[in-house]
């Protein structure tokens, strides 16, 4: 069978409920191999498409994963090598086998080391390690750091114990049992910073603490693992 390119059609579902598609001719498909794998069927056969980041691994991630693996370090005992081996294995896992490097001329893109800096903090938060040097690089504005914030009730903005704040206005007065808050952003502040959140408001505050994106709106099930007590669908 000879190799040939094959159509797809790639849908992105806006927050608007807009739906827009791709069609593309995607790559060249050695369809022996394809039905090789498949039991010699060459019909319903599970692919996996990707976007290709061009970027190339900036400097301030290579900055903050390292200031980030010497919190780590601090906090482990363990030596730089021995903490920084570990995340690249776990990279290597949870990719396939793919590979990362942070180094000058590294063929990995931005996408990837952001993937790797994930890994990071999902392993601080798991940890309740202390981060002080890479404090001031925390990316607030990511999704990702947000919704493990929320979930680990961390403040967002100092990493104390907080509480889930609502940034989307529930309503005075309403049964938040009641409310779907699947629909409404929420953030995690502690009192200091819930405070100040109020005082000087939404505004000046993400002005301050280089806010863009701030609160999230979280699924059903994580809702119900912080236990917030809502109107969903059972």
């Amino acid at each position: 069978m000879p190799s040939m390119k094959v159509p797809a059609n790639v849908y992105v579902q806006e927050k608007s409920g807009k739906r827009y598609g791709i069609n593309e001719y995607l790559e060249k498909v050695n369809w022996e191999h394809v039905a090789n794998i498949n039991d010699g069927n060459i019909q319903g056969v599970p692919a996996m498409i990707y976007f290709v980041d061009k970027r190339k691994i900036s400097e301030l991630q290579r900055h903050f994963y390292y200031a980030l693996l010497g919190d780590i370090i601090n906090w482990s005992g363990e030596n730089k090598e021995i903490v920084d081996e570990y995340f690249h294995n776990l990279y290597w896992e949870k990719n396939c086998g793919e590979e990362i490097s942070l180094k000058d001329g590294s063929k990995n893109s931005m996408s990837d080391a952001k993937r790797l800096i994930d890994y990071v903090i999902d392993f601080i938060f798991d940890n309740e390690v202390p981060v002080k040097q890479g404090y001031e690089l925390l990316p607030r504005n990511e999704e990702h750091f947000q919704y493990q914030s929320v979930m680990h009730k961390s403040c967002l903005i100092c990493g104390q114990h907080a509480d889930v704040h609502h940034v989307d206005t529930v309503g005075m007065g309403r049964d938040r049992t009641k409310v779907d808050h699947t629909k409404h952003r929420v953030m995690a502040l502690c009192r200091i910073h819930h405070t100040e959140y109020h005082k000087i408001g939404p505004s000046e505050f993400c002005k301050k603490y280089h806010l863009t994106a701030p609160g999230i709106k979280l699924s059903e099930e994580d809702l119900k693992k912080l236990g917030i007590k809502g109107k969903y669908n059972d």
